[in-house]
Parts: structure tokens; sequence; C-alpha cells
């Protein structure tokens, strides 16, 4: 039922009322307070009262924020003196989706267990109903105010020109934020539509051409884009070029480390996170490795030493603050940095390398990988099965890993020189046929 993201997936198939319902049911019997709040996707508001229904039924009061971003929510979970926060949201999938996403008290998303626990309720139907004198009530909360409040401790030098994307999403606090901080800000697709009319909700390279033609056109200082409920940030130079996500991790980091004052800290990323990384980051810190999930990169951040936590995707995690990807922070962080130095100039002194990726299609994905992983772990040394395989090499290092959601297996090669991960990457391709074919 769930993903590393939560419950996603189609209105009316996967995602219906009667599963919004049963999760509130699930939830609310060692719940007494839960915030939720939701994107703008239509189907939302139905989703969100089912959940409620189920909530409250069960004597659960319940924190409604309405339409907000998906930080929001996870943040009013503490702020309010919740036990879990839900937001319902499919992020960054298509219009047709929706979801729920379920947030702990510190910011963090519900981990494997917690969601499990969820799950086995629901495959069994279990509830704790209560009596109709001891229903649970519904509160609207201006959770929004006190999240502006918290993106106001960014100093931001002068008042910089920055566009907003913002998707046709639930990101309008990003421009809130930068207003009250004294940037001059220009806004894209800034009504919130869960058709996603202005662009996709994913803010790729692709779906952001008119913010890097924008941005490119005008005296801007940077462009950001976020995705539907504005968990992600994504970003364009002062010179109108979209900045790839392990770059955007590697600006980030850096400076998270340079203003942290913890010895030898850490930097959590995915395991397919680029060399780029790394490198950007020594001597100063080093990379510790999570599987691929802003989930899994938040547990890792509960660590005392990890300063930062991303993911290329477009996740950003500042543990101090928060354990949820928060977008609207990204922003206003971001656009700090632009003030103090232009983009284009810091997006240069990363020094990034060739790096190819394919996805083959199977039949049998954990057949298939069992099989790589006994060949892989017989014939190299330094081999890591925290999410996938992993083979680290001197000068690169290549990730065999099935897909969460579809019947691929998908093969990453990365090394310093363009020869070099062309072999990797021929080398790893060769064990995946083997393993299928067998």
């Amino acid at each position: 039922m769930f993903g590393t993201s939560g419950i996603r997936g189609p209105v009316g198939e996967e995602v219906t009322a009667a599963l919004a319902l049963d999760v509130g049911r699930a939830l609310g019997i060692d719940c007494g307070r839960v915030a939720v709040g939701r994107d703008p996707r239509a189907s939302g508001q139905f989703l969100m009262d089912a959940l409620t229904a189920g909530l409250r039924e069960s004597g659960t009061d319940v924190l409604d924020a309405g339409l907000a971003a998906t930080p929001t929510v996870a943040r009013a979970v503490g702020w309010q003196d919740a036990d879990a926060g839900v937001a319902v949201t499919a992020s960054h999938n298509p219009a047709p989706d929706n979801g729920l996403k379920l947030w702990q008290p510190s910011g963090q998303a519900f981990d494997e267990s917690q969601r499990e626990a969820i799950a086995r309720r629901v495959r069994e139907s279990e509830s704790g109903l209560v009596p109709w004198d001891e229903l649970g009530e519904r509160v609207e909360v201006d959770a929004g105010e006190r999240h502006l409040d918290a993106l106001r401790d960014v100093d931001i030098d002068g008042s910089p020109s920055v566009v907003v994307d913002l998707g046709n999403g639930a990101g309008g606090l990003t421009v809130d934020a930068l207003q009250a901080l004294g940037c001059e800000v220009e806004t894209l697709n800034a009504q919130p539509d869960g058709a996603f009319p202005g662009r996709p909700s994913e803010p790729t390279a692709e779906n952001c051409e008119s913010l890097r033609a924008l941005v490119a056109a005008s005296d801007a200082e940077v462009g950001l884009a976020h995705d539907g409920d504005a968990d992600r940030l994504r970003a364009v130079t002062d010179e109108g070029d979209f900045i790839p996500g392990d770059v955007l991790l590697a600006l980030f980091a850096r400076e998270a480390v340079a203003d942290s004052d913890v010895e030898s800290p850490r930097v959590a990323a995915p395991v397919d996170t680029s060399l780029a990384v790394d490198d950007a980051l020594a001597p100063q810190a080093s990379v510790t490795h999570t599987r691929v999930g802003d989930v899994f990169v938040a547990e890792r951040a509960t660590e005392s030493d990890v300063v930062f936590g991303g993911e290329p995707s477009g996740a950003w995690i500042w543990p101090a603050q928060t354990l949820c990807p928060d977008g609207p922070l990204a922003a206003v962080q971001l656009v700090a940095l632009a003030a103090d130095r232009p983009l284009s100039e810091r997006v240069v002194e990363v020094d990034t390398y060739p790096i190819r990726r394919e996805s083959v299609e199977v039949t049998d994905k954990s057949g298939v990988m069992a099989r790589v992983e006994e060949r892989v772990l017989a014939e190299y040394d330094d081999v890591r099965t925290l999410d996938g395989v992993r083979v680290d090499f001197d000068d690169g290092w290549v990730l065999v890993r099935a897909s969460g959601t579809q019947p691929l297996v998908r093969i990453t090669a990365e090394a310093r020189d363009g020869e070099r991960c062309g072999e990797l990457f021929a080398e790893a391709s060769a064990i995946v046929e083997t393993a299928r074919e067998e």
C-alpha cells in the first residue's frame, strides 16, 4: 500500500475515498490530534474529507491547514502539538494521481515500521470507533503564517530579483517569504490548479523551459521551480542555465558544512548520487549514502553529525530546522547564496563527470537482482547492497538497482573519465544481461 513516499496512485483506482477513510481510522487508533492539509488537486478535498471523517469517528481532533504546501503540513505537526500529520498529495506526480503522506512530530515522514502498522490495520479493518458524544473536532489552523515566520530568519543581502515558477501548485508561501525578505519577485504559473495547466508538476529541466527563458531575458539573479506540493525545489542560474540536481546538492551541502560547528560533518544523500558531491565536500566533510528516497535521507539526517541531506531530484533537508524536505526553505536559502555571489560562478566551481543511466525491462526483478548480487559479490571487492548493488572503484562506481514501481532494472555508471565510464557501464550491462537470460 505504501511506497517510500507514502500512498500514491490514480484516483478512483488505487486512491479512493474509502482508502482515505480507512487510513484515517487506522491512524486515529493511537492519535489524539492530527494535522492535515492538501495540494490543489481536484480530488484533494474529498479525500481530505474522508480522511478527516475516519479520524474524527475515532475520537481524534483534526487540525485542518487547508490548501498548504506539504512541508507546511509536516512542520505543523510539531507546532500544533499533534501526534501525526497527513498531507493529501501526489507531490510531483501527474494530475490524475493523488495520495497520502504521513508525518511524525519531528517533521520526519512515517518510517517503515509505522507505515506497515497503518497498512496492517487497513488490511485487517482495525479501528477504534467511539460513541457519538466522543467524536473528534475539526478545527481550522493557519500553519502557513508560522512557516513564513521560520523562513524570515534567513538573511538575504540587498533586494535580489527572483523568478518563481510555482507550477500551479501549493508553493505560494515561497513568494510571500521572498517578498517579506525584500526580494523583487516575478511569478510563473502562480494560480493553484491541480490540473497543472502551465507545465507538468515535476520541475525537470524540460518542464522549466519557460523559467529558463524568462530568467535569461531578464535581470533576475535566480529562477526557482516547485512541484505540486512544494516539497521539491529546482533552480536556474542568473544566466538561465538549469542547475543539475547533483550540483545543487553540492552547493547546498557545502554551505551547510561551512555554517556547521560539527566535527567531521557528514551529508546524507542517496546511493545514486554523483561523485561531484563527494569531491565538492572533500576534505571538509563526507557523504553518507542512503537508500533512494527522501524518507531514507531524513532517517539518516537524525544522526547528530549529519548537517544536511538531499536528493538530486529536488528534496532538501536541513535537520537543525526540520526533517521534512522543505521547498520554500530551500528557495530562500538559495536566493541568499545568489545574493551573496552569482550562482553561475558557484556552479562552475563544482566538477561534474560523465554518467550513464539506462533501464532494462525484465520479467522477474527479484530473480534478476539476486543473480546480479551473487555474481558481483563473487567478482568485486568494494560492494554495497544498501539499495541494489553498488561497486565502488578508485575512479568511479556502478549501481544496479530494481525500480520500485516498474518491471525495470536500472543501471548507472559514473567515472571521472568518459572512456572509463563507458567501460564500467558495459561491465554492469553485461552482468545484468546475463542475469536476465539465466
